[in-house]
């Protein structure tokens, strides 16, 4: 006999667990059963056999599934920009948002944080990797006592362009980081992590690079940045360091399992080939990326050489919303028509990019898929609506024809959110 907190029954499971054929396991009609944050067993009613719990949700005719994991994101100040300067590109786009950013207050930024974790738990994004802004740290935390998605926030860093302002503050915050680790790394029951953030290679120095390299070496914590998020950066480190981005971050020793790289839309064959040498983890944002001009990453390519690569909604400033379920619509389909390829990317493909390569480009193995022992990190979409029928192929309805409102629970750690 099972005794478990929480049941889900008669649900279609999407485990995205892999099989000996690398397929996504899946149970047509099947129970998830938690005990505190863990699922201590999943499969038929026959395969589970006896077990009470103290709350049920009938998921009959609905698909469980992992949540979404936004291995790249901004909130805080990014949501209260959303709908601004919707027709630049890119370093136009970061110029306006940096003047703008700067005048929120602690409450302001709070608030928004709080919108921000709200649209992403009704879309059944479950975790998050954050790259912050520097000042907005505090009310993003504050909001996640509030609303508990699990979520890894790194602490953006830079010294010179647009960003120069922050040196004095980059160097002080880095000096007493430990600080930071002990107050917050794995805090709020283990839904919090800390990360360093510096913020790309046009916004910082050697000296800065390698800072944030001894720190996260010191503490045992990952890197998240801007990576070749264009030509504009690929130009600027040829001409200032004689190498690609990815080229020069490799000279100075960053490209580790523990760095993840959003964008990576200009990669060369030998960035991509360092990528895969070093286990880089890739986060790709298509919408942002074709709303900002920034170019296509080369995901075919990435996925060839075995690189991780999740999907990410980037910030509801550059994307608008924070929906994975458009990502993985848009991203198949761009990267469908740029090649003239129907077969480049499946189904299958997105929904593991959203769920559990996701969850690995944040450093997050215990999260992405359902299996005894993951954390209970899990959604539950209704499909019987008008913009999915007919459902013939629950999957393809949740790439092609879902929306983030057919979302109807959102568990974070074995917990209703």
């Amino acid at each position: 006999m099972i005794d478990a907190d929480l049941a889900i029954t008669g649900g279609e499971l999407l485990c995205m667990t892999e099989n000996s054929t690398g397929e996504s396991g899946t149970v047509p009609i099947g129970t998830v059963l938690v005990s505190g944050n863990r699922i201590v067993a999943l499969g038929t009613d026959s395969d589970i056999g006896p077990y009470t719990a103290t709350r049920t949700i009938n998921a009959a005719d609905q698909v469980v599934m992992p949540g979404f994991s936004n291995c790249h994101t901004h909130i805080g100040s990014n949501i209260l920009l959303r709908g601004l300067n919707e027709d630049a590109k890119l370093f136009e786009w970061l110029q306006s948002m940096w003047r703008l950013k700067q005048n929120f207050d602690h409450e302001t930024l709070r608030l928004a944080s709080l919108a921000g974790l709200a649209e992403m738990a009704l879309a059944g994004i479950t975790s998050f990797n954050e790259h912050f802004d520097a000042y907005s740290v505090s009310p993003e935390i504050d909001a996640l006592s509030t609303i508990p998605l699990r979520a890894t926030l790194g602490y953006g860093f830079a010294d010179i362009g647009l960003y120069g302002d922050l040196a004095d503050w980059s160097y002080r915050a880095l000096d007493n980081f430990g600080e930071v680790v002990s107050q917050h790394h794995n805090s709020l029951d283990g839904r919090l992590r800390v990360a360093l953030s510096p913020h790309a290679t046009y916004s910082c120095t050697e000296k800065l690079w390698r800072r944030c390299a001894e720190v996260a070496a010191a503490h045992g914590l990952s890197i998240h940045t801007h990576l070749s998020e264009g030509q504009q950066e690929h130009q600027f480190v040829a001409d200032n360091h004689g190498m690609t981005p990815t080229g020069w971050l490799h000279s100075l020793g960053l490209l580790t399992p523990n760095l993840t790289a959003a964008h990576c839309t200009t990669l060369t064959d030998d960035d991509i080939a360092l990528m895969a040498e070093h286990q880089v983890k890739v986060a790709h944002c298509p919408i942002s990326n074709a709303k900002l001009c920034s170019g296509i990453m080369p995901i075919r390519k990435l996925m060839a050489a075995g690189v991780t690569v999740g999907l990410a909604t980037d910030g509801p400033a550059s994307h608008n919303t924070l929906d994975m379920f458009q990502e993985m619509k848009f991203g198949a389909i761009t990267h469908k028509n740029h090649h003239l390829d129907p077969e480049l990317l499946t189904v299958s493909d997105m929904l593991e990019m959203g769920t559990r390569e996701a969850a690995r480009a944040m450093h997050l193995e215990e999260a992405g898929t359902l299996a005894v022992g993951q954390l209970a990190d899990l959604i539950v979409v209704d499909l019987n609506n008008a913009h999915c029928a007919p459902r013939y192929d629950s999957q393809a309805a949740l790439v092609y024809s879902s929306r983030a409102d057919d979302v109807v629970h959102t568990v974070v750690d074995g917990q209703l959110v």
